[in-house]
């Protein structure tokens, strides 16, 4: 399962605790893409966070993941799950064998 997660920090919670969280996430991250977990990050420009790309194996594997996150409790998450995408004539012969 793919998921993109777009997170933005609470700026409005700025804090000592939650700059050392920040500087904690490349450590966090780094185990994660080598093992495949995390497929690509990104920096959202002009944004305080990120989108990143999960690879897991379920639901309950990405609320475990997001949870370790050292800036869980600092951030904002939208979570997408993400589908392979078909080609146009995969998704038109689908609709013509359900009518």
């Amino acid at each position: 399962m793919k998921f993109l997660v777009l997170w933005s920090l609470a700026i409005e919670r700025l804090s000592e605790p939650m700059l050392k969280a920040v500087m904690r996430v490349p450590d966090y991250a780094k185990p994660l893409e080598a093992s495949g977990k995390i497929e690509k990050r990104y920096h959202v420009v002009g944004k305080h966070g990120g989108a990143w790309i999960f690879k897991v194996e379920s639901n309950e594997e990405l609320e475990r993941l997001l949870a370790m996150s050292p800036v869980y409790n600092y951030a904002r998450y939208e979570v997408i799950p993400l589908a392979d995408m078909e080609s146009p004539t995969d998704v038109l012969r689908v609709e013509e064998n359900r009518s």
